[in-house]
């Protein structure tokens, strides 16, 4: 067998960090071997290297310290927000880093573990009726806010968010392509803050790269036309007409974020791919299988639509795609519904093979 003649070592990142918060951002974009086909280059931008594992770690860090300079934020205010799990995620542990208390309403809907890993930060969680949809909890933690005079973190209006995304996520693609091609880029959209922001600078900067939004086929909310009522300041008024449950978890709420509305308005992306749910989750497998890099429904939506792209692109083509999260906050969720806790024939016939340590009766 040949040796491999690549020694991995490291050598450390130069310095020490003062807090955790130091270390979100500079995710990198890694080149995928296996399932793209060979005329093309595709590269995932693998956001779960945020250290709680999801891209709203930026968000979350803009929102509290743009609202500390501003004075929005007082010390020690109790900060609240409607979250369908990463939102919640990145603000609990960045209110735990910073001493703020903070509550999260979401929808009964979303996957257990979320609940539990805001819950271990130390975040209180509300729950809503699933029949109230994401807007349930939006107006909830209005509601919240106004009676008890809690910070609201306003993810889907808050210009906070695309601006993060305009000065780490889109400069960090930027310098990750410097000298080569990128001929597109794909993302999804939640609040809209990662395609808002990083299509100003990609627009500015990489004009060539053809921006491919996606959105969950039984929610084409963009694909519609049909305009979000919204009330003065933005806030969404009721469930866009347009809206269906799907399991693409984190993506496209029962409304138009107006931080979309900016990338909407000013045709920041050149297509819009509708994505089934179950070819999300195939291809989050796939990714785990033969890439070994292990992504959330929504990493699986963005690939899928890559590979489709892919398949298309002209020789020599590079794309790089958004992997907004990790798998592991989907266990309790139907992607992982097919994974056996217990051992199938073939483990139990591995088990028999040899006569010793078998057990008989999984426990």
């Amino acid at each position: 067998m040949e040796k491999n003649s690549f020694i991995r070592k490291t050598s450390g990142r130069g310095r020490p960090y003062e807090s955790v918060l130091d270390t979100i951002g500079n995710t990198p974009s890694i080149r995928l071997n296996s399932l793209p086909p060979a005329h093309v280059e595709l590269y995932v931008k693998a956001e779960f290297f945020n250290p709680a594992g999801s891209v709203k770690d930026r968000l979350a860090v803009s929102i509290i310290e743009e609202a500390e300079r501003s004075g929005a934020l007082r010390q020690g205010q109790t900060i609240v927000e409607a979250t369908s799990g990463n939102t919640g995620i990145g603000l609990a542990m960045v209110c735990a880093a910073k001493g703020y208390p903070f509550v999260a309403t979401m929808p009964t809907t979303v996957s257990i573990e979320r609940r539990r890993l805001m819950r271990f930060y130390g975040a209180r969680v509300v729950l809503t009726p699933k029949k109230d949809k994401a807007l349930g909890s939006y107006k909830k933690a209005v509601e919240l806010s106004e009676s008890n005079g809690w910070f609201l973190a306003s993810q889907f209006e808050t210009s906070a968010n695309a601006l993060i995304h305009q000065r780490t996520t889109a400069r960090e693609i930027v310098a990750d392509f410097e000298g080569k091609r990128l001929d597109y880029w794909v993302t999804g959209y939640g609040t809209g803050g990662t395609l808002t922001g990083v299509a100003r600078l990609l627009r500015k900067e990489r004009p060539e790269t053809k921006i491919i939004l996606s959105e969950p086929d039984k929610a084409e909310l963009l694909g519609s036309g049909e305009t979000q009522l919204r009330s003065a300041a933005g806030q969404p008024q009721e469930s866009h007409p347009a809206f269906q449950p799907h399991m693409i978890q984190g993506w496209t709420p029962d409304f138009i974020p107006l931080v979309l509305q900016e990338a909407i308005d000013n045709g920041f992306f050149d297509d819009l791919v509708p994505v089934c749910e179950e070819e999300s989750m195939m291809c989050s497998e796939l990714l785990a299988k033969r890439e070994g890099i292990l992504t959330g429904v929504s990493g699986g939506a963005t690939l899928a639509v890559a590979l489709k792209l892919a398949e298309e692109a002209s020789e020599r083509s590079v794309i790089l795609c958004m992997l907004p999260d990790t798998g592991e906050r989907y266990l309790s969720a139907p992607l992982f519904d097919k994974i056996n806790t217990h051992m199938n024939s073939e483990e139990r016939s591995l088990s028999l093979s040899t006569p010793n340590f078998q057990l008989l009766d999984d426990e």
